[in-house]
């Protein structure tokens, strides 16, 4: 996975403060994509999808958002909520099966 890139914006006549963080996705998309053309043999290990770690970022924010402060990455509430996204049509492009 290509690193995430951290940086700082600092308006200052606004007096505002941005945090931006940013990835190169494409070679995850392109191995999605490449993987999603093969033929996986068996349901056990199915590789299922590749998320970039900004997207993983982006959905805790907006559950943060929500008000569900106690979502963590790993635990059965976050899993649970990946598997959701992953069956969005929207997200479709992260799935490899």
């Amino acid at each position: 996975m290509s690193a995430m890139q951290r940086r700082i914006h600092r308006d200052h006549s606004e007096r505002k403060t941005t945090f931006v963080v940013s990835q190169d996705v494409q070679p995850i998309l392109d191995w999605n994509k490449a993987l999603r053309s093969e033929r996986q043999k068996s349901d056990w290990g199915r590789h299922v999808a590749s998320v970039p770690n900004v997207i993983i970022n982006r959905w805790l924010q907006e559950e943060w958002a929500r008000g569900n402060t106690t979502i963590q990455l790993g635990d059965a509430e976050f899993m649970q909520m990946v598997r959701k996204k992953l069956r969005d049509p929207e997200w479709a492009y992260l799935r490899t099966g």
